[in-house]
């Protein structure tokens, strides 16, 4: 049960709106669809929050969590890549410090609840259940704490979809938002933490999903300030900080295949027949999605027929526009089984190549290189000049209706620093305003209509209140960096020296310390096909 009557003691409580921003936060304000989350804007200070590059979920959310760019936690995206294969990251591919183990260094509690790439949960003075990237019954801590937390609380699930309520419906948004108050309340009742983090997920995944429809993007801001609002009364935190790793908003330019111009170049190698792609690519097969290993599949009789006429020019993507023509794209495409649409599609021959995306949410091109990757076609003396005229040609590439396609085409060392340079792509493309996307797709025009009408943006949001932040104080220029470094001045906590960021002018920074180096945990696979599931249903894969 939810009870009332909780403990007090809780310092310094975090929101985290995923893709919350400006935009999308005054419509509901001025409707009075969030009263909560306004009073808390109004009372406060607020500004907006730059994410980094890229703007996405996986990797941004350790970055603000960590104070510290992707080139020193090691995640740029939603896939860990080993050579030409992949894993969906977890905790242990974030390879530096969380700020609630921080505070607990120092002799502080927390509890956390819901942050993506968390999984699974490492020791530290409070509690923590993961968020997106974890399976549904993921390792929390302390051990057994979930089942208490259902025992507690009725259930608990990280996926809508795996509810009584139909996928994707604004009444499983809802229950899984109700899901996450009650647990945090319930934690913070058990616990009673100095610290505690609560995150909301549906706040970005009802663009994806349901392509920011009003009632559904309403309904699901309305229980999120719901559970707010109640979680402000049960426990009255002294201080209050919302934040979001990025923002949301519409996408109305154009979709560029990287990967296709890179093959127009000479630089990417294809093959069809389904032999092209490495094992990364089930990442969206259904077979890899219901939680099989990829060498179980056997090709059926339609995919091995689609591998033939692959061969000689009958793909996928030509039959799919041929459909569309007639108003059938969209509900024979969603019959057709992803083995089939793997086979007749042409695929990226990444041994063969010279560069490439390897996914879109890394934002960039990889260069496959001689000692670095394990087939590599580019020797190191290449390497520069090849990157060199990536930027030069891609800086000056414009869209079909004149605009430039990019905002910045830059050396990855203009965005990311640290041991964990060399994971990222070689270089980084920026899509201008994020008003254009780029996708890893073969096998058609290079500029294509973008699939999804909403995406992210940069500029996410961050908003202050309570008795200990300086409420008068200016956000302009803050930065998702800037979040660990406040959290821990707040606590009066010395600030990690290789943090990226600096605590926001809301308190007085704390000192600057050198931390011993982090021991992070061995690195492990989440072999859970519904992640992979949840991650193509909202186009990351």
């Amino acid at each position: 049960m939810d009870g009332s009557n909780d403990g007090d003691g809780l310092r310094l409580l975090v929101i985290g709106l995923d893709a919350g921003c400006r935009p999308i936060l005054e419509p509901l304000f001025e409707a009075g669809e969030t009263p909560t989350l306004r009073r808390l804007f109004e009372a406060g200070t607020s500004g907006p929050l730059e994410s980094q590059i890229p703007p996405w979920t996986a990797s941004a959310w350790p970055s603000l969590y960590t104070g510290k760019n992707p080139g020193k936690h090691g995640v740029f995206d939603f896939l860990s890549f080993d050579g030409y294969d992949w894993t969906v990251v977890n905790s242990t591919h974030v390879r530096e410090r969380p700020v609630w183990e921080l505070l607990s260094e120092h002799g502080l509690s927390s509890v956390v609840v819901n942050l993506p790439v968390t999984h699974p949960a490492r020791e530290f003075d409070g509690a923590l259940i993961p968020g997106m990237t974890a399976p549904e019954e993921p390792e929390c801590h302390p051990e057994g704490i979930l089942e208490e937390v259902k025992k507690a609380c009725g259930e608990y699930r990280i996926y809508p979809q795996n509810g009584a309520e139909p996928a994707e419906s604004i009444e499983a948004y809802e229950r899984v938002t109700e899901l996450r108050g009650k647990a945090f309340r319930y934690l913070c009742r058990r616990f009673e933490p100095d610290f505690g983090f609560l995150q909301f997920q549906q706040t970005d995944s009802v663009f994806h999903e349901r392509d920011g429809e009003k009632r559904a993007v309403e309904a699901v801001y309305r229980e999120v300030d719901r559970q707010i609002e109640t979680t402000l009364e049960r426990h009255d935190p002294e201080n209050v900080l919302i934040v979001s790793d990025h923002g949301m908003g519409r996408v109305t330019g154009h979709e560029f295949r990287v990967n296709e111009f890179l093959r127009n170049e000479g630089l990417l190698a294809a093959r069809k027949g389904g032999e092209g792609m490495p094992d990364w690519s089930r990442a969206w097969e259904n077979d890899l999605l219901a939680g099989n290993d990829a060498d179980d599949h056997e090709a059926g009789p339609l995919e091995r027929a689609m591998n033939v006429a692959a061969t000689v020019g009958i793909t996928t993507q030509r039959v799919a526009d041929a459909l569309d023509l007639v108003g059938l794209k969209e509900p024979i495409g969603r019959r057709v089984p992803n083995d089939v649409i793997r086979a007749a599609s042409a695929q990226v021959d990444f041994p063969e190549s010279r560069a490439y995306v390897r996914s879109k949410s890394e934002l960039g091109i990889r260069i496959n290189l001689e000692g670095r990757e394990p087939n590599g076609t580019v020797p190191s003396s290449e390497y520069e000049s090849i990157r060199s005229a990536l930027v030069e040609r891609l800086s000056t590439m414009r869209t079909p209706s004149g605009e430039p396609m990019f905002e910045a085409v830059e050396p990855r060392e203009r965005y990311f620093s640290g041991p964990y340079l060399d994971h990222g792509p070689d270089v980084v493309t920026v899509p201008r305003g994020f008003d254009n996307a780029i996708v890893a797709d073969l096998d058609g025009a290079e500029f294509v209509r973008p699939r999804e009408s909403w995406n992210h943006k940069q500029t996410g949001v961050v908003a202050a209140a309570g008795s200990a932040f300086d409420e008068s104080a200016d956000l302009e220029g803050a930065t998702i960096f800037d979040v660990a470094p406040t959290i821990c001045s707040l606590f009066d906590v010395p600030i990690d020296a290789d943090m990226d960021g600096t605590a926001l002018p809301i308190v007085d920074e704390s000192a600057v310390t050198d931390y011993p180096a982090y021991e992070p945990a061995t690195i492990a696979v989440t072999d859970d096909g519904a992640v992979e599931d949840r991650l193509s249903d909202l186009g990351y894969l």
